[in-house]
């Protein structure tokens, strides 16, 4: 079996935090999805990001990538990114256009304010109808803000993955 990796999308850092972990627990590779244009993180300017996210969503945008994620060397993809929007950020979609997930499994996990996964974990499954799409995990931002091990390891555990 290939190793697994873990694949994240983050501004703020949570959903880095949570990639982090699973990482951790999994033994898996580490990868960040990088825009080429990058977002700013200082959280002073959250209203300015809001905005952004909200005009990326309503014009479909495609935000590019910057660095490759092999994606072929692996069987498992876990996928995390934050909530923007009651969706995933539009680079995701980025993602999952950019790359074949035939015959993968993606284990999605992401952060959020109060909308859970938002529907993004069905959204993934229409989006690559070729991979199974394990249960997700959502974390509200300020758990994932604390600390997230024991919820982690109870969801690998969950999922037969640890």
């Amino acid at each position: 079996m290939k190793k697994a990796l873990v694949v994240y999308f983050s501004v703020y850092g949570t959903a880095k935090k949570t990639a982090e972990e699973i990482a951790t627990q999994m033994g898996a590779d580490l990868m960040e999805i990088e825009p080429v244009v990058s977002y700013d993180s200082n959280q002073d300017h959250y209203n300015a990001l809001a905005k952004l996210a909200k005009q990326e969503h309503d014009s479909n945008a495609r935000p590019a990538i910057k660095n490759e994620i092999p994606i072929a060397d692996y069987d498992t993809i876990f996928v995390g990114y934050p909530m923007w929007w009651y969706t995933f950020p539009m680079i995701l979609y980025t993602f999952f256009d950019k790359y074949d997930f035939s015959g993968k499994i993606i284990v999605p996990f992401n952060t959020h304010m109060g909308s859970g996964d938002g529907g993004t974990y069905r959204t993934i499954k229409e989006l690559e109808p070729n991979a199974t799409v394990l249960v997700g995990l959502p974390l509200e931002m300020s758990d994932a803000e604390r600390g997230n091990a024991k919820a982690v390891s109870r969801w690998l555990e969950k999922l037969g993955l640890k």
